[in-house]
Parts: structure tokens; C-alpha cells; sequence
């Protein structure tokens, strides 16, 4: 019976420090710097795969684990099959009762609402920013740095090694040298 910790952060200029430090008391901490928006991560699956029955799996708060509450529901639902409870450190809850189950519902259910309300408040925005013209999105980072992606490329640099060198996403690198200036 072992103390899993999952911690994951979006980006990887973002600090899982936090989370590990309150997650000192789990046996095996299982660290991802991944979008929650992605239903596929590496280390979440490994993690699942890991654990076993009598096993609990702890995060520091719900949106570390999943975004929606179907994917909550559906990664809940595994760690039970597999005898393995889920406690959510920030809000005190511990699926290993009824009530925690029942808990971690509601939550993720309200959590979920919040985050489709804020989307389409953001929208909404939005489109009232660009009807009055002053929204014109995010200036474009990487188009910035297609020569410098261009040389080190010429150079037979790794196209993830530039990645992490200029300090923009792979799928960047790829549209810079498919590109003509």
C-alpha cells in the first residue's frame, strides 16, 4: 500500500515546486510539465499503470489531474477497478468513502461549469474587442526567430534541440524550415 503523488504544471516555464513539496509525504511522486487539456500524458498514464490495489493516488488539487469532469469521472472509475483511492489535498477529499466519491462529483461537475462559463466570457470578449478593432491576438513569437531556426538547422542542430535552445515548440521549428522567406 503505497502513496502515489501526481503533480503537473502546463508549461514548462511553470514550477512544480509547490506541488512536490506538499506532496513530500507520497512514497513515489510522478512529475509532468504537460497541458491538462491533453487526455494523453505520458506520465499520467504510467502512473495509472502503476499503481496497485490498496494504493493512493494523491494530487494537491483537482485541475492538476484532469479538466473536465468526464475525464475525472473516467480516471476515478480506473483507480477503483484497480482497489486504488484518490485524495485531493486542497479540498480535503478521499474517495475511498462514499462521500468522497459523492464529493469529488459535485466538484468536478461545478469546476467544469466554471471553466466553460469563463471560455465563453473570454469569447464573448473577444469578439466585442475585435468588432471595435483592438484586439488584434497574440503577436507572433516564433516568426521572430525562423532565421535563427533556419542557421542552427544549417548547422545540423536537432530540430528539438532548437527548439529548447530558441525557446519555441517543435511544430515552430517545423513550419520555420518549411517556410520561405
Amino acid at each position: 500500500m503505497a502513496n502515489i503523488g501526481y503533480a503537473r504544471v502546463s508549461t514548462s516555464g511553470q514550477s512544480l515546486e509547490a506541488q512536490l513539496e506538499a506532496l513530500k509525504v507520497c512514497d513515489k511522486v510522478f512529475k509532468e510539465k504537460e497541458s491538462g487539456a491533453k487526455a494523453e500524458r505520458p506520465k499520467l498514464t504510467t502512473m495509472l499503470d502503476y499503481v496497485r490495489d490498496g494504493d493512493t493516488v494523491t494530487v494537491t488539487k483537482l485541475c492538476r489531474l484532469a479538466r473536465n469532469t468526464k475525464h475525472l469521472l473516467e480516471i476515478v472509475e480506473y483507480l477503483e477497478q484497480k482497489g486504488v483511492s484518490l485524495v485531493v489535498l486542497n479540498l480535503g477529499i478521499d474517495t475511498k468513502s462514499p462521500t468522497g466519491r459523492l464529493m469529488l462529483t459535485m466538484i468536478g461537475a461545478v469546476a467544469s461549469f466554471e471553466r466553460q462559463l469563463l471560455l465563453e466570457r473570454q469569447a464573448d470578449g473577444i469578439a466585442i474587442a475585435k468588432a471595435k478593432g483592438r484586439y488584434k491576438g497574440r503577436k507572433p513569437i516564433a516568426k521572430d526567430k525562423y532565421n535563427a531556426v533556419r542557421e542552427m538547422n544549417s548547422a545540423g542542430i536537432s530540430k528539438r534541440e532548437i527548439a529548447k535552445e530558441v525557446g519555441i515548440s517543435l511544430s515552430s521549428i517545423y513550419r520555420a524550415l518549411s517556410s520561405v522567406s
